[in-house]
């Protein structure tokens, strides 16, 4: 065969190949990139969290203040802010100082076996070169308990201070209560006049309370007997809490639904229970606090009075919160 021939014979036989192979040949992956599933553009690069959190620390720091200045714009809402800080500061404080303990004790061990280790009627006379140190993180924790406790004491000492001017407050309360109770009186007298036999229930209009406010000489004997009587109406605000959940327990269906749709009715009965359960776990948190502190020596730790008190103080915050959001 001439080498004319061999050449045409293997163009042939090369496009016989490429026209009966081409669509086996077609599903062989290519040398060039794969594309992506979607035909859209390639997303961007997500930024790392802690680039967004810097970005958006001016705003979100603006935005907290603007909230924390909506708190405090009213004396409820200064009360109940000082009251968060103030048990929440106390509690860490013990927390802290908890912490450290174990360094107080070794601390105290070294200078027990130092003082045990010299001859008898030593005179020992100690400088601060020679007492133990304490290590770096110790000595941090008990400074910043100590600010805690100090930053306690002084938001405890504005609250007493800005209580005084819920003396005004006690006076319209009280003139509410007589005048809701002499209301309440003529209420039944118009429906005994009418034929019905309405009774006067003293015991809805009957509870009170009470804050004794002066300057004796026994500054700690008054807050005692002030702590009694705070710890009176608390059991009398109590009494009241479950007196009006059994009152609303007894009512009929009619009288529960009144002239509401079903939905507002249970919408309302929903916002009266969570409203009712978040007073009676504030009164229950400040009913043995009020024992503790009507007594001389009183009964709970440090720790544990921060941890009570912070009850009260988280659900009135969280409330506060919400509502000025």
């Amino acid at each position: 065969m001439s080498s004319t021939e061999i050449e045409a014979t293997e163009v042939m036989s090369t496009e016989a190949m490429s026209s009966t192979d081409v669509e086996a040949t077609s599903d062989l992956p290519s040398g060039e990139p794969v594309p992506s599933v979607s035909s859209g553009p390639a997303p961007e690069a997500r930024p790392m969290p802690i680039q967004v959190v810097l970005a958006a620390a001016p705003s979100n720091i603006d935005a907290f203040l603007a909230h924390l200045q909506r708190c405090l714009s009213t004396p409820s809402g200064i009360d109940t802010t000082a009251l968060f800080l103030c048990y929440s500061s106390r509690l860490s404080a013990a927390l802290l100082e908890s912490l450290t303990g174990p360094a107080l004790q070794r601390s105290a061990s070294q200078l027990i076996a130092l003082a045990s280790a010299l001859p008898p009627y030593t005179t020992v006379l100690f400088t601060a070169k020679s007492l133990p140190s304490f290590s770096p993180s110790a000595a941090l924790l008990l400074n910043i308990a100590k600010r805690l406790r100090a930053f306690s004491g002084m938001l405890s000492e504005a609250r007493t201070f800005l209580r005084l001017w819920g003396l005004l407050n006690m006076y319209f309360w009280a003139r509410g209560l007589i005048m809701r109770l002499r209301a309440a009186r003529q209420q039944v007298r118009e429906e005994k006049e009418a034929g019905g036999s309405a009774k006067l229930d003293k015991l809805e209009v009957s509870f009170s309370k009470g804050v004794l406010s002066w300057q004796p000489a026994n500054i700690g004997k008054t807050m005692r007997l002030s702590a009694r009587f705070w710890g009176c109406f608390v059991g009398l605000k109590i009494g009241e809490l479950f007196y009006d959940a059994w009152k609303r327990s007894r009512r009929t269906p009619a009288e529960r639904l009144g002239d509401r749709t079903v939905a507002v009715m249970e919408q309302e009965e929903s916002a009266w229970t969570d409203e009712w359960r978040k007073t009676v776990v504030r009164q229950l948190a400040w009913f043995p606090l009020t024992i503790h502190w009507s007594l001389e020596q009183g009964i709970f730790s440090d720790m544990t009075v921060g941890a009570i008190a912070s009850i009260p103080g988280v659900v009135q915050m969280r409330d506060l919160w919400a509502k000025t959001a």
